[in-house]
């Protein structure tokens, strides 16, 4: 079973990587939970790669700068298709 954990935790690390992705994208991906993703890659993949969890934290901190920006686009697409 831990091996699978392990397994999972890499595979989600190159995904977010790859792709720029957020948590709930990976989430979704991979059809599991936020809080599961998070913890992976955070705490999980530091102890298994410790340059892909870098890696990853720069892309999640990104995400995490630009997250204001994408939800003002999201309301205002919403308010822009409701007219």
């Amino acid at each position: 079973m831990k091996g699978y954990i392990e397994e999972r935790a890499v595979e989600l690390g190159n995904y977010i990587k790859e792709n720029k992705a957020t948590v709930r994208a990976a989430a979704k991906k991979f059809g599991i939970s936020k809080s599961t993703v998070h913890k992976d890659v955070t705490e999980r993949l530091v102890e298994i790669n410790p340059t892909l969890a870098e890696e990853v934290r720069l892309v999640l901190e990104e995400n995490k700068a630009e997250r204001h920006i994408r939800g003002g686009q999201a309301t205002r697409a919403k308010y822009k298709q409701q007219k």
